[in-house]
């Protein structure tokens, strides 16, 4: 829908889409396939190469092909009934949108991925939190966007979400957002039937999540090659 793809070459899985060029947890890494892969992002026009990777591969391929040791990831996991309280009230600071207006100039474009929320029946749903509720207007403090969330569910029989592409921005930390907008994604995930979500968190994120039921599941590294323009 965004305009996406994913291909196999060999052993090597590799998507391409809103967030570039990425290779997906190989299971074991060539020389050669992975300068193949560069290439193709060369070609299209790409300005860097992503690698997700669990931390028991080899990663002596991608050293060769010049790319840099990148953060590391840790996956989680959580049932949605202890993530989402049952009955509690709803941050008026958080909303689930269909459409966008907080996105401009290098980031315009962004709120094009917000289709995916309009989908019919819904399987994204996009989460904007905010420093104050909509409905509070003190003149000495204007409403400033201050993070966002997404979750994904397409109904399989595992009852499995996911959690996506949640930040609060710094200056807007430590004020109970990052938890509202887990929640918030979580519940409508919830809602359409879910029964678990999993997540990909940051050593920084992973003591949110934890304090909302999350458990760690699993650890991986992510690796970076910057192309010229």
């Amino acid at each position: 829908m965004l305009g996406g793809e994913s291909w196999d070459d060999g052993a090597l899985t590799w998507t391409d889409g809103p967030d570039g060029l990425n290779l997906m947890f190989p299971r074991e890494l060539d020389t050669a396939a992975v300068r193949h892969g560069v290439q193709i992002a060369l070609a299209r026009g790409r300005s860097s190469v992503g690698v997700w990777l669990n931390t028991g591969v080899d990663a002596s391929a991608l050293r060769e092909c010049g790319f840099e040791r990148g953060w590391a990831i840790r996956w989680m996991a959580a049932s949605l009934a202890a993530v989402v309280a049952d009955g509690g009230d709803r941050d008026g600071r958080v909303e689930l949108q269909t459409t966008t207006l907080d996105y401009e100039g290098e980031h315009a474009d962004y709120g094009d991925r917000l289709r995916l929320t309009r989908q019919e029946p819904s399987v994204a749903w996009y989460a904007a939190a905010y420093n104050r509720p909509a409905d509070v207007r003190p003149s000495d403090r204007p409403r400033r966007f201050a993070g966002r969330a997404w979750s994904f569910y397409d109904g399989g029989a595992d009852g499995i979400a996911g959690v996506f592409d949640m930040e609060v921005w710094p200056r807007f930390r430590r004020r109970g957002l990052g938890t509202a907008l887990l929640r918030t994604v979580c519940s409508a995930a919830r809602e359409a039937g879910a029964s678990r979500v999993v997540l990909n968190a940051t050593e920084e994120g992973s003591l949110l999540y934890r304090s909302c039921g999350f458990t760690t599941i699993g650890e991986g590294i992510t690796w970076w090659l910057h192309l010229n323009s």
